[in-house]
C-alpha cells in the first residue's frame, strides 16, 4: 500500500521530471538536475522510478490520454462547424493549461518519437482515422468545406500548440502580453472561413 509520503514524493518527482524534461528534452535532462529541483536526492529518485526513461514513460503516458481527450470529444452527431471549431479551442486551452506537456510531447516526436511510436501508430492514428471518416462524411453531405481531413487536423496541432510549444519566441516579439492573446478570435475566424461550405 502506498503512503500518503510516497504518493507525495512520487507526484513530486514527476512534476521536477516534467520542468526539467520540457525545458532540456529527454537526452539534455539528467537524473541530478532532477533531483535538484525536486528536492531530493538521486537515490531517492531510484526508489520511486527506477531510471530516467521510466519518469519519462509516466509522463508520456498522461499527457497522451490528455492530448486525445479533445479529439474523443469530437462527436459525429453534432454540427460540423460547431464541433470543428469546439475542438480547436479544447486544443487551444490545452496549450494554454499545460504548455510544460506540449512542449515534453514536442520534443519527443522531435525526436522520432522513440518512446511513443506504438501509441502515435496505434491509439491516436486509430482516433484520427476515425475523425478523418467523421469530417468526410460532413464534406460529402455538402455541411463542410471540400478541404484535406487530415491536413485539417493537423493545421488545427499546429497553430494551437504553437503557443505553448513557441511561447518564448512569442513573447520576445509581443513583449510581456499573454502569448495567447486574441488567439482564440484569430484562429476561430480562420478557420470558420476555411469550413463554410
Amino acid at each position: 500500500m502506498t503512503t500518503r509520503i510516497q504518493k507525495r514524493n512520487r507526484e513530486r518527482i514527476l512534476e521536477a521530471a516534467l520542468d526539467v524534461f520540457s525545458a532540456n528534452g529527454f537526452r539534455g535532462s539528467t537524473l541530478d538536475q532532477i533531483a535538484k529541483v525536486s528536492g531530493l536526492s538521486k537515490p531517492n529518485l531510484l526508489y520511486y522510478f527506477d531510471s530516467k526513461d521510466a519518469m519519462h514513460r509516466v509522463l508520456l503516458d498522461q499527457i497522451l490520454d490528455v492530448w486525445l481527450a479533445p479529439l474523443r470529444a469530437m462527436s459525429p452527431d453534432g454540427d460540423p462547424h460547431d464541433e470543428i471549431l469546439g475542438y480547436m479551442r479544447r486544443k487551444l486551452q490545452l496549450s494554454r493549461d499545460y504548455p510544460r506537456e506540449s512542449r515534453l510531447f514536442a520534443n519527443e516526436v522531435l525526436q522520432g518519437a522513440p518512446r511513443l511510436s506504438d501509441a502515435i501508430s496505434g491509439d491516436l492514428k486509430t482516433l484520427v482515422e476515425d475523425r478523418v471518416a467523421v469530417i468526410r462524411s460532413w464534406i460529402a453531405a455538402g455541411r463542410l468545406a471540400p478541404i484535406d481531413p487530415y491536413h485539417l487536423i493537423f493545421s488545427i496541432w499546429a497553430l494551437t500548440q504553437h503557443y505553448a510549444d513557441f511561447d518564448a519566441q512569442i513573447r520576445l516579439i509581443r513583449g510581456e502580453t499573454d502569448p495567447m492573446d486574441g488567439a482564440d478570435t484569430f484562429l476561430e475566424g480562420l478557420f470558420d472561413r476555411l469550413l463554410a461550405p
